[in-house]
């Protein structure tokens, strides 16, 4: 059986740190590389283009700003998954991008090995963070001390929670709590429903914003 592809675009606008995310994603059998882009217009222009699976994006570029290039290619009939790759680390921007529409936000100072596991996971629609970000999102408690944990939320949709903020995948989920796949989709579509979200980057982010985990 033929593997699927993930279909990429990439967007920066320095040549070096371009062709080194191009050489890291053409070398994995299952991410393709079908456009590249040195600033937001022809970013979005390749995206309308291609219809790429995740579009790979550094924030500070010449050209349309990249919130707008996010909101824009979110709202398209077939959108792509955006991740960030970049050396800005200032919680409220990542906070912002991620209600603008991003899936995974990567730090530039990582493995270079770690671009295509955040593109794996960010095609899966899974929510990838550097540790650096998760741990300042799980400093960040906007909740005030002593407010309660929502009562409606149980003990194992809590834990479910909790490795969804993690980056784990359902199957990944599974494993750890000792249950099946299917349950775990069911624990996910009833604290979906509580939380009053719609996918998996929104639970986690009401879920560190709100000091749940």
């Amino acid at each position: 059986m033929k593997q699927q592809m993930i279909r990429v675009v990439v967007a920066d606008d320095h040549p070096v740190v371009r062709n080194g995310i191009i050489y890291e994603l053409a070398r994995q059998p299952d991410i393709d590389v079908l456009g590249t882009a040195e600033n937001g217009d022809e970013a979005l222009q390749l995206v309308q283009t291609i219809q790429p699976d995740v579009l790979v994006t550094d924030l500070s570029m010449p050209g349309l700003r990249v919130v707008e290039l996010i909101r824009r290619a979110r709202a398209l009939p077939l959108p792509p998954y955006v991740l960030i790759l970049t050396a800005y680390a200032e919680l409220d921007y990542v906070l912002m991008l991620i209600d603008a529409g991003v899936t995974g936000y990567l730090l530039k100072d990582e493995d270079p090995s770690t671009i295509s596991a955040a593109v794996r996971a960010v095609a899966r629609g899974e929510p990838w963070l550097s540790p650096s970000i998760a741990v300042s999102m799980l400093d960040r408690r906007v909740r005030s001390a002593g407010e309660p944990q929502p009562p409606s939320l149980s003990v194992r949709g809590l834990d479910v929670l909790r490795l969804v903020v993690a980056g784990k995948t359902n199957q990944e989920i599974g494993v750890a709590l000792g249950i099946s796949e299917k349950t775990v989709e069911k624990h996910l579509a009833e604290v979906f429903a509580k939380l009053g979200v719609s996918s998996r980057v929104e639970a986690a982010v009401r879920a560190v914003r709100e000091g749940l985990v």
